[in-house]
């Protein structure tokens, strides 16, 4: 445990982060200010201060999706920078791995993950052009396509990075409508569009 001695008052590092955890964790679930400032004994203030300190951007929320890369240490780390809510970036040893599992549990997994992307307003999709095209009729958010190749490819392909990184920066910038819903009537994908080439954009409602 560390501990700073601060004149007559001994701090706890651990208590405070856990102190921390909870107010942020109780505001992610859905607790207002007030609310999750009155369960952990602290001024609303105080939670709107922690909120300010630790902001990395704002904005929609923002998946990406890619599969096989060849760079995914570099696709992972600049999804990373960008604070990306969820990021499922596998090379082609990953994916064989996770379809050398039984049918059911691949089955399973492709339709949890499905439901989880439905929540995104955006979502980055680094694959084939058939599988791109697939994603954009089943997901109902928008869809932004960077094509790693025609279909089927059943070895890595690099990510162009700066092309990647131009995507995520304009999504990013994104302020989120004022009545949570999709990000496609909002000019995100057009003003995205004028910056970045070689990428499908689709807008669903």
């Amino acid at each position: 445990m560390r501990l700073y001695r601060i004149g007559e008052k001994v701090v706890s590092r651990e208590k405070l982060l856990d102190a921390v955890e909870a107010i942020l964790t109780d505001r992610e679930d859905g607790a207002t200010q007030e609310e999750a400032a009155r369960e952990n004994g602290v001024q609303r203030s105080f939670v709107s201060f922690l909120e300010t300190l630790g902001e990395v951007r704002r904005g929609g929320r923002i998946a990406v999706v890619g599969f096989p890369i060849a760079n995914v240490e570099d696709v992972r780390e600049l999804c990373g920078r960008y604070a990306v809510d969820f990021s499922l970036v596998l090379s082609q040893g990953e994916r064989e791995d996770i379809e050398a599992g039984s049918a059911t549990q691949v089955f399973n997994m492709l339709l949890d993950t499905l439901a989880e992307l439905r929540d995104y307003d955006v979502v980055v999709l680094l694959a084939s052009d058939w599988r791109i095209q697939t994603m954009e009729r089943i997901l109902g958010t928008d869809v932004i396509g960077l094509p790693l190749g025609p279909s089927p490819i059943r070895e890595d392909r690099h990510v162009d990075l700066g092309q990647l990184e131009e995507v995520l920066a304009t999504v990013a910038a994104q302020e989120v409508p004022a009545k949570r819903g999709r990000l496609g009537r909002t000019g995100s994908l057009r003003d995205a569009e004028k910056i970045v080439g070689g990428w499908r954009p689709s807008r669903k409602s």
